[in-house]
């Protein structure tokens, strides 16, 4: 006889969807998260010694930024993570005191500060970097959603979404139910080409991304350099400008 439990197959599934195409690293995402939740139910998101030589901060979102590609053929790639509110979630099955917990009514994981002990487990077993320890509270937190703005009847209906979906201001980042096929999120990821991070985990994150645009380089024209100008090359140029300027 087995007496397994059976698999709960959440009916909504609330995540963001993050266009990599879009985002220019402006961080306004990571400012816009920090101020409501620092001053909301998540926070505060204390900052110790930020000016200090061991500076620590609460940050439930974070942008990357790198280099990708050979030169000259490189791009500045800009990769907003935060936590990916995964359907599998390894952090929740570690947790001793059952303070991490994933939702059944939206998908959202959470953490209960009241029986948070702050022992890291949850840090250790997420592989996405996801959560931050408060040095002060001494809990660990990470992003929410912000499931106290999300449902908050007092705000308008459409500024019910996530601090940093509203903050982007090039429209990086969607919000919506990934488990609706006529959602905007669902239709981007089909439309998209959308993917989770690190997929062979098996954490079913609910977060996806859309990918970049390959882009080449348009035909050289003649006399067109096949590779940027070296600072020598451009001497010649630049003493006719000094020059120039000069005479004015």
């Amino acid at each position: 006889m087995n007496t397994a439990e059976p698999e709960v197959t959440l009916a909504k599934q609330l995540a963001l969807v993050i266009d990599l195409n879009v985002c220019v690293g402006c961080h306004a995402c990571v400012t816009s998260c920090k101020e409501w939740n620092t001053s909301g139910a998540a926070g505060p998101l204390t900052d110790l010694h930020a000016y200090g030589a061991g500076p620590t901060g609460t940050f439930f979102n974070r942008v990357q930024t790198y280099e990708a590609g050979t030169f000259p053929a490189t791009e500045t790639i800009h990769f907003p993570k935060s936590c990916l509110h995964c359907e599998e979630p390894p952090c929740v099955p570690v947790c001793p005191t059952g303070a991490s917990y994933k939702r059944a009514e939206d998908g959202i994981v959470l953490v209960d500060y009241d029986k948070c002990i702050g022992c890291k487990y949850c840090s250790w077993a997420c592989p996405y970097g996801a959560r931050e320890f408060d040095e002060e509270r001494k809990v660990m937190t990470k992003c929410t959603l912000c499931v106290d703005r999300i449902y908050d009847e007092l705000l308008p209906p459409q500024d019910r979404k996530p601090a940093c979906v509203k903050a982007c201001p090039t429209g990086a980042r969607l919000f919506g139910d990934v488990k609706d096929p006529a959602s905007e999120v669902s239709r981007a990821i089909r439309d998209r080409g959308g993917y989770a991070l690190m997929p062979e985990w098996d954490t079913q994150p609910a977060n996806q991304y859309l990918p970049r645009k390959v882009t080449t380089a348009a035909p050289l024209g003649p006399g067109q350099a096949a590779r940027p100008a070296t600072v020598d090359e451009l001497k010649p140029q630049l003493a006719q400008v000094s020059a120039a300027t000069t005479e004015r």
